[in-house]
């Protein structure tokens, strides 16, 4: 034991030294005169600064781990690969195998996003995963992120799986003529994204190679702009409020290598500025981060390290509608009106996502969201109904187990609430001639015995309202909710 203690303690000192030395550096490079640097020097400078950033923040995540391990206050929830979410291996590396129960956290933030896509007017998309380099020349991502791109020849022609999907997007909006009265047309995808993330930088979910994000992409008007990007700020603040999160905005500029003129840059971030206002919420300025195509606003959420991420995106783009010669007919029969494009992501990348909330929620999820939902216990004899009950609620969309091993009723509960089950529904004889379950809480709460039936109303009915303290709802009947239906 003591020999293992002193391993840790001279693996988190070394690791401790490395972070001082990574800091020092990008200290260092930071207060570089980069006003003496042009072209390729800094560029070359600024991805060095990056990987290094990266590096320190694998390393801190690390340093985090080791220190779980002891009895930190945080450290109570089981890990990822406890709960049985997901995995990487070296054999694909930087790319994640979900498992059943970290694929069905995956899909419902999906359907989610969905669902709030359709009721904001947003018309989901399919595009293509591979393009030909024509196509990136044409965005501009080729001179710019070529080497961010895993690309491949195909019948000698230069081909590559996309890192995003705005040209894509772009090709849709074009293939035929559009109509003022499209406008604004809103694409949503969740198209698999790959970007060559150098090895040194891979970290987790957080930082991967193989993704998909809930992106959108908006096609509107001059004048419809700031009302669009209100309503993208309105859908963000209504998700991060499902979870409870926190987040900062800061409006990111011109960067010094971008594309566009300078009078086109100033107007769109003249835009943004004037749409943080009318939102009401505070925002920071950050100076020479905008995209290469157009100023953002950057969304950071908090999670429960403290440590914020990078996930929603608000981003106006001037440059793609040229570059794709994008037009529509405008009000008096003129064909060569320019939309602006306005990028939109609200979770981001869907597997940052997982792992903020993994590490927010410690095992303890919300009902709507969890990978553990209800087990079910049988007592002896009453094996085939506990079946029957498990088929029932997994028939249903619910993600349930049923436990028929051997054991007192009172241990295999006691096991269940360890694996953080939202519910246990304890089945006996009593209840398999009434065809009923008797509901204990995770937090082991008693309930009455139920019928089957209302129970899967009510669980139904959490289900969709994404209650974020089910336990505290179940106790309602259905009926005697305001917003019940009748």
């Amino acid at each position: 034991m003591a020999a293992a203690a002193a391993a840790i303690a001279r693996l988190l000192a070394g690791q401790e030294v490395e972070v001082r030395r990574l800091s020092q550096v990008i200290e260092r490079l930071q207060s570089e005169d980069e006003e003496l640097l042009v072209g390729s020097d800094l560029q070359s400078l600024r991805e060095e600064n990056e990987k290094l950033k990266y590096r320190r923040l694998h390393l801190q995540r690390s340093l985090r781990a080791e220190m779980a391990r002891g009895p930190a206050p945080h450290s109570a929830g089981p890990r990822p690969q406890e709960e049985e979410l997901f995995f990487f291996h070296e054999l694909s590396p930087g790319s994640c195998f979900f498992l059943p129960r970290g694929a069905f956290i995956y899909n419902t933030l999906m359907s989610f996003i969905q669902s709030e896509n359709r009721k904001r007017g947003f018309n989901e998309v399919i595009s293509p995963n591979i393009y030909s380099r024509r196509l990136w020349e044409m965005s501009g991502h080729w001179q710019h992120c070529s080497h961010n791109m895993f690309s491949f020849d195909v019948e000698k022609e230069m081909f590559a799986l996309k890192p995003m999907n705005c040209p894509g997007h772009c090709l849709m909006f074009s293939h035929r003529p559009r109509s003022w009265r499209e406008l604004p047309l809103r694409f949503a995808d969740f198209g698999v994204l790959h970007r060559r993330e150098p090895s040194e930088t891979l970290n987790g979910l957080t930082r991967v190679r193989r993704f998909e994000q809930d992106d959108g992409h908006i096609f509107c008007m001059m004048e419809q702009i700031e009302e669009e990007i209100i309503g993208c700020l309105d859908f963000l603040r209504s998700v991060y409020g499902v979870f409870g999160f926190t987040f900062q905005l800061k409006l990111s500029t011109r960067p010094e290598m971008f594309l566009g003129d300078l009078n086109t840059w100033n107007q769109a971030e003249e835009h943004l500025k004037c749409s943080l206002d009318a939102f009401g919420e505070a925002w920071r300025l950050s100076a020479g981060d905008g995209a290469f195509y157009g100023p953002k606003i950057d969304v950071d959420v908090k999670d429960a390290l403290g440590i914020y991420h990078q996930c929603a995106t608000i981003q106006l783009d001037f440059q793609l509608p040229i570059r794709f010669n994008l037009t529509y007919v405008s009000k008096d029969g003129a064909d060569e009106n320019r939309p602006v494009i306005i990028h939109r992501a609200v979770l981001g990348s869907l597997e940052r996502m997982v792992a903020i909330l993994a590490e927010d929620y410690a095992g303890k999820w919300p009902f709507w969201l969890s990978p553990r939902q209800v087990l079910v216990v049988a007592g002896p004899g009453c094996e085939e109904y506990g079946r029957r009950v498990c088929q029932e609620l997994t028939g249903a969309g619910f993600m349930a187990d049923v436990v028929l091993d051997t054991g007192s009723v009172p241990y295999k509960k006691k096991n269940s609430q360890l694996a953080q089950y939202n519910f246990i529904f304890e089945v006996g004889e009593k209840e398999k001639v009434n065809d009923t379950v008797n509901v204990c809480m995770r937090d082991n709460k008693e309930h009455v015995e139920q019928s089957l039936v209302a129970t899967l109303e009510q669980l139904r009915w959490l289900q969709q309202q994404r209650a974020p303290k089910a336990q505290e709802d179940f106790q309602l009947p259905v009926c005697g909710r305001a917003d019940a239906k009748p």
